[in-house]
């Protein structure tokens, strides 16, 4: 037997040859011719033929049973070892606390119930609470200045105890957290805390500034608005809440407190964010932005936000408008503008100046009306221009308010003049009221009220029908007198009516039938100019002059100076009152009464006409 690598091959072959050997000694047979020994390779690769037929397809599922059972021991051997392992962590949370445990704010993971003790202890040592706030506040408050202890019982034995232990995985892996209440465990003197915080600079009035609210700002006239002013937040504390917010943090042995955070100081009752402020401010510009101007001809009056700033009153967000003060604007307006019962000055026909100092024509601001307009433009924001409610007109703002239309009656000459649009229209001599019975023609500067056509004038003992009416001093008017022959003179001294101006007709006719309600009647004495001499009517009814008082004036209105600018009645040619019509009657001739060359035509003439109206005038006929 050869002994070698492959010795186990050539032992084989031997043992093979010994078992084909006859037994008996029999002689030995020619042995075959010997082949090459096999390799241990090729041993191999033969040896796999013969098996491989039969044992390919099996020998793979061995070989998967196998891994198998291999990889199933090695998932029990991790588990058993990994259960084993979670059990045994789990074990020693029995006696400490579980992971993610907070105890006044400290992380006790795995801690003791003595450990935390300690650890409490050690950080009371050392505990200085640093209380922040408005205007870089920053004081400090140390636990032993406020008796700070720890008290402990069992709190923290029963915490543990009462933990499961194997939910330890829970707080580590699931990032859960355990707290635990002991604020029962810190202890501090409730009155040294107060002589603490007594004693903090921030506490101490004098260093407090009380808050205060927003609010709207004084009127710019630089821009001619409000604006709000932002609230004072202050540095006023309220001692309750800062004891109990550094009590708080305290106990849970906070580093710092901010007393802002925590709503200790007292806090403006109205912000600049609130919606009542805004909105009154945004009022109060929209009253301030009105512009109003006033025309009086070329002249101009303007009322603006530096003005009704004064009148505006805000009671907490409520805004209004003064009405009493603007009453007073309107009023000085008034006295500035208003003519009406103000002198005038009137270059008369005869050339010289006269000044009539009575009447009531002119310019007037109806006062209380133009109060209540302009407090509504205001709160509306207006910016207009305008003309004040007037109670009556007159023609002009400019120069003389009676313009360039006009009646002058001179009472001391008896004679008139009517001016229409600055030319001469017609002049007469008239009859005024009777001086000697007291009616006289009172002087002054009116208006023509009304005019209206056949009227009867009534009064107490008369009632005289006239065909052109127009009234201007209250029951004094002009109208027509065809009873009377003649006009001017002295006669109104003894025979004048009873305050009316009685014309010729055809001049009655032509002054109302170029007038209207609202042209003034200038009626001035003016010594120098009387005359005895009167004029006669003719059968047309137009006066004929027997003896002129003086020079025919030109066709052009006289010059007149300046008079201050006023107010004055509508224009208008409305009929006054309205009366009944009489029942027709007999013409009757009028009384005439001797008295030189005066005609009387006092009260008790009566004349009615058909189709006439009665008009109750009093003394003016």
């Amino acid at each position: 037997m050869q002994c070698g690598s492959d010795g186990q091959l050539y032992m084989e072959k031997e043992e093979l040859e010994l078992e084909n050997k006859p037994e008996g000694g029999e002689k030995e047979k020619q042995a075959p011719e010997q082949k090459p020994a096999m390799t241990y390779a090729e041993f191999k690769a033969q040896k796999g033929r013969k098996r491989g037929k039969n044992r390919g397809t099996g020998m793979n599922k061995d070989l998967a049973v196998k891994i198998a059972a291999v990889c199933g021991g090695v998932v029990v051997l991790v588990g058993a070892v990994g259960g084993g392992l979670y059990w045994h962590e789990s074990s020693k949370y029995k006696t400490c606390f579980l992971p993610g445990t907070i105890v006044d704010g400290m992380d006790v993971t795995g801690k003791t119930a003595s450990e935390v003790e300690d650890a409490i202890m050690e950080q009371l040592k050392g505990y200085t609470l640093t209380i922040n706030g408005r205007e870089d506040l920053s004081e400090s408050i140390t636990g032993e200045s406020v008796g700070l202890y720890a008290e402990f019982d069992d709190t923290l034995d029963k915490a543990i105890a009462s933990q499961k232990p194997m939910d330890w995985g829970k707080y580590r892996f699931g990032k859960a957290v355990n707290e635990v209440n002991t604020d029962a465990l810190l202890r501090y003197s409730d009155d040294m805390l107060n002589e603490a915080l007594e004693g903090l600079s921030c506490m101490d009035e004098e260093n407090m500034r009380e808050p205060e609210d927003a609010k709207i700002s004084d009127y710019d006239s630089a821009t001619g608005s409000y604006s709000i002013i932002k609230e004072d937040e202050g540095t006023e504390l309220q001692e309750d809440k800062v004891k109990e917010a550094v009590a708080t943090a305290i106990m849970s042995l906070a580093e710092s407190v901010d007393l802002e955070e925590q709503g200790c100081y007292l806090a403006p009752s109205v912000t600049s964010e609130d919606e009542a402020l805004k909105t009154a401010c945004e009022t109060m510009n929209k009253y301030v932005g009105a512009k109003i101007t006033y025309k009086f001809g070329d002249k101009a009056e303007t009322l603006n936000g530096n003005e009704i700033h004064n009148w505006l009153t805000v009671n907490g967000t409520s805004v209004s408008v003064s009405e009493s003060k603007a009453a007073e604007y309107v009023k000085n307006l008034a006295s500035t503008c208003n003519t009406a019962y103000k002198p005038k000055t009137l270059k008369t026909s005869y050339g010289k100046t006269v000044t009539i100092t009575t009447g009531n024509y002119g310019w007037k601001i109806d006062q209380a009306k133009e109060t209540a307009a302009l407090v509504s433009l205001i709160k509306n924001g207006e910016q207009t221009s305008r003309e004040p409610e007037y109670s009556q007109k007159a023609a002009s703002h400019s120069g003389n308010d009676y313009g360039n239309t006009y009646v002058e009656i001179n009472l001391t000459a008896q004679h008139l003049y009517f001016y229409a649009n600055g030319k001469l229209l017609v002049e007469s001599d008239f009859v005024s009221g009777n001086a000697a019975k007291g009616w006289s023609t009172p002087a002054g500067a009116y208006s023509i009220t009304y005019k209206q056509r056949n009227v009867t004038l009534k009064g107490q003992g008369y009632a005289t029908p006239v065909s052109y009416w127009m009234p201007f001093n209250g029951g004094i008017g002009l109208h027509d007198a065809n009873w009377r022959k003649t006009f001017g003179g002295t006669i109104y001294k003894n025979g004048g009516s009873h305050g009316c101006v009685n014309l010729p007709p055809a001049v009655a006719k032509t002054i109302y039938e170029n007038i209207s309600a609202g042209d003034p009647v200038l009626c001035y004495h003016l010594d120098g100019t009387e005359s005895s001499k009167t004029s006669g009517t003719k059968k047309d009814g137009t006066a004929e002059t027997t003896a002129a008082t003086t020079a025919v004036p030109t066709t052009a209105a006289p010059e007149t100076t300046a008079a201050p600018v006023t107010t004055a009645a509508p224009e208008t040619t409305a009929a006054g009152p309205s009366v009944p019509e009489t029942t027709a009657a007999p013409e009757t001739t009028p009384a005439v009464t001797a008295g030189g060359d005066n005609e009387s035509f006092g009260p008790g003439f009566v004349q009615e006409t058909e189709g006439m109206t009665e008009q109750e005038v009093g003394p003016g006929f």
